[in-house]
């Protein structure tokens, strides 16, 4: 027998209530507090208080006990709906999630409350100036110091750090001499001595900044270390399937909200006597768009399925691909929607141009479509490894 595949009827409903309260928001709202140098925080609190940001933190830590399925699908809807918000990749998904499996109940208690009501921000921080992609390169180390530890390091293209309480923190333990990845995961209050940060000018229109950090001689707790000191590989990886399902549900909703005004344009722009959109040369790429967009969420539902199964490796490939499919099919809706808007399409007044940089980003970050695909080479296909 064969059933027709959809999401629960709770899964629908919460995207129908994200959807609705976006919308009192939405694009231009959006922009405008990007262009002044604002942020969205008005939205943010509004989807805490609903129980929207915090739905995949457990329940006796205030959030909804729900899964990664629900908090990727929030991300999405806030996206369609013109109001893509990054720091929903970063501290419920990424932070809350490894906090939430790895975390001591204290740190479960001091952290999580505040992630999922919007209150506390968190960020999260990887990327290094001169490791890039190649996680095994990291140099940030953390260094015993009596009952605590103390962190060196720097990093770059970090999310969010202007509006977090906490950073945390992917660093190496001092004595990995050689060479094996062995991370830990610290976190660093935003207001600690010896930590600084900066922005660096993108040319992506967010009210979400991206900033250099920079850890000198920062002094923690010993309860700063969450989860195993010798067990960091497994731990960090539990947050970042999650990262690429929430990127794979960023790219999703932008998708789908350059695939809407396109075609509400398609089918008001009148040329030659009839609406632009019964000319093929209009409707074919819209149309193929709107394949692409529904193969890259099936995809991602079925990474964010598998995730909250606790089927880790299974979601690592299924997570990749969705992050893939997503960041293409936004891209060329994007660039779609821009081609059919005509001129129109690069004045701010219909603001379709500043999505070419928007969805353009989900092709490099959080990983770029080329490790993807060296990913997917190795262990999909069994080939060689080529880095």
């Amino acid at each position: 027998m064969t059933i027709a595949f959809s999401e629960s009827e709770e899964r629908q409903e919460l995207r129908k209530q994200v959807a609705k309260l976006a919308s009192k928001y939405g694009r231009e709202y959006f922009t405008e507090q990007a262009r002044k140098g604002a942020k969205t925080t008005d939205l943010w609190l509004e989807i805490g208080k609903n129980g929207y940001l915090g739905i995949n933190i457990p329940e006796e830590y205030g959030g909804g006990g729900g899964g990664i399925g629900d908090i990727a699908a929030v991300c999405e809807e806030l996206a369609a709906q013109g109001c893509p918000l990054l720091m929903m990749v970063v501290s419920p998904a990424i932070c809350g999630t490894v906090i939430s499996r790895y975390g001591t109940d204290e740190q479960k208690r001091r952290w999580l409350p505040g992630i999922a009501d919007g209150t506390s921000t968190m960020a999260f921080a990887i990327t290094e100036p001169d490791a890039g992609t190649n996680s095994h390169n990291i140099t940030t180390t953390g260094r015993r110091d009596g009952d605590g530890w103390i962190l060196n390091g720097r990093k770059i293209y970090i999310s969010g750090v202007d509006e977090a309480d906490n950073v945390l923190v992917v660093a190496r333990t001092e004595d990995a001499k050689t060479g094996k990845l062995k991370p830990c995961l610290f976190v660093v209050p935003t207001d600690a001595e010896g930590f600084e940060y900066s922005r660096i000018p993108m040319e992506i229109v967010s009210p979400e900044s991206q900033f250099q950090v920079f850890i000198d001689d920062v002094r923690l707790p010993a309860d700063a270390l969450v989860g195993d000191e010798d067990a960091g590989l497994v731990q960090l990886f539990a947050g970042l399937n999650p990262e690429r399902i929430m990127a794979a549900s960023f790219s999703n909703g932008l998708a789908r909200f350059a695939l809407g005004k396109a075609t509400a344009y398609a089918k008001e722009r009148t040329v030659f006597k009839e609406p632009i959109g019964s000319h093929q040369a209009i409707a074919h790429p819209l149309a193929q768009s709107h394949i692409e967009i529904e193969l890259a969420r099936l995809m991602t539902q079925k990474a964010a399925a598998l995730y909250d199964a606790g089927d880790d490796m299974g979601a690592g490939e299924a997570a990749n691909m969705a992050k893939y499919a997503a960041a293409e099919a936004a891209c060329d809706a994007a660039d779609r929607a821009v081609q059919t808007h005509g001129g129109n399409g690069i004045t701010q007044e219909y603001g379709m141009a500043g999505l070419l940089v928007a969805t353009r980003a989900g092709r490099i970050a959080p990983v770029s479509r080329e490790m993807i695909l060296n990913f997917v080479a190795m262990h999909s296909l069994g080939l060689p490894k080529s880095y």
